[in-house]
């Protein structure tokens, strides 16, 4: 296996990715959305601490995979280990990854009649079975992680998207996830908001969280990923270390989807 088939990733401190252990892992990945075949073939590996980025045109296939790491997408064909959880060997055992998962979507996905502090705590006192006050101070604690303590008490119709899309990267947190996973985060945000997300999730890569971000911001990519990973028509088509990935892709697909993106 070759080097861009399998990078032994390092991350910016030097440290091998690898030595963290796979924490995710899956094999075979077959989907269809009716005769549609959305995911083809998918092999992948992730290690503890590892910080990826999918990127890919419309429609290749990448919220998809994200999405059916935690099973908000069911798998037909094909086996996901999370954190030695078998996802798709039953229905048992979904809620236990979704205990190690946390997931920020496009759209912020806030109750509108909860504060932004009460959005937070709902999570952790329904499945952790949290006390209230234990649930408001993991709340507080990363609220303040997300530098948005202050709005604690508003609803999010008060708030800026870019605000609300913290509040919703906090919310995953107070599960007190081992991964997190990221779909498209800034791409309903005004251009003004997106480097306040984009520096959360920043901080969190610099903490050690694994992160698996699909996303079109290829200055992130370039600066937080140990790995790029490139999807088109369903299947990972390149996979490589940012510099590779920027400075010498290898498939032509690769090469297109660069010169479009990065020259647009």
């Amino acid at each position: 296996m070759t080097d861009r088939q399998n990078p032994a990733v390092v991350d910016r401190g030097g440290r091998s990715a690898q030595a963290g252990g796979t924490i995710i892992e899956i094999q075979g990945l077959n989907k269809w959305y009716d005769k549609f075949h959305v995911l083809t073939d998918i092999d992948l590996k992730v290690s503890s601490g590892e910080r990826i980025v999918i990127c890919g045109p419309s429609g290749s296939g990448k919220s998809t995979l994200i999405r059916c790491i935690n099973a908000l997408e069911k798998v037909q064909q094909g086996r996901i280990v999370v954190d030695g959880i078998d996802l798709t060997a039953g229905a048992g055992n979904i809620d236990a990854v979704r205990q190690e998962v946390g997931m920020v979507f496009q759209q912020f996905n806030l109750f509108p009649h909860m504060t932004v502090l009460q959005n937070c705590m709902l999570a952790p006192m329904r499945s952790r079975k949290a006390s209230k006050a234990d649930a408001e101070a993991l709340a507080m604690k990363y609220l303040t992680r997300v530098r948005i303590a202050d709005q604690a008490h508003k609803y999010p119709s008060q708030l800026s998207g870019g605000q609300q899309q913290r509040v919703a990267i906090a919310r995953a947190l107070c599960m007190t996830p081992k991964i997190m996973l990221f779909d498209e985060p800034t791409s309903a945000l005004d251009p003004e908001m997106v480097k306040e997300v984009l520096d959360t999730m920043i901080g969190l890569a610099e903490d050690g969280m694994t992160m698996l971000c699909v996303t079109h911001e290829m200055g992130f990519a370039r600066s937080v990923a140990d790995r790029v990973i490139f999807m088109a028509d369903g299947k990972i088509i390149e996979q490589a270390r940012p510099e590779e990935f920027f400075g010498n892709p290898q498939h032509e697909k690769t090469r297109a989807f660069l010169g479009q993106i990065l020259n647009h």
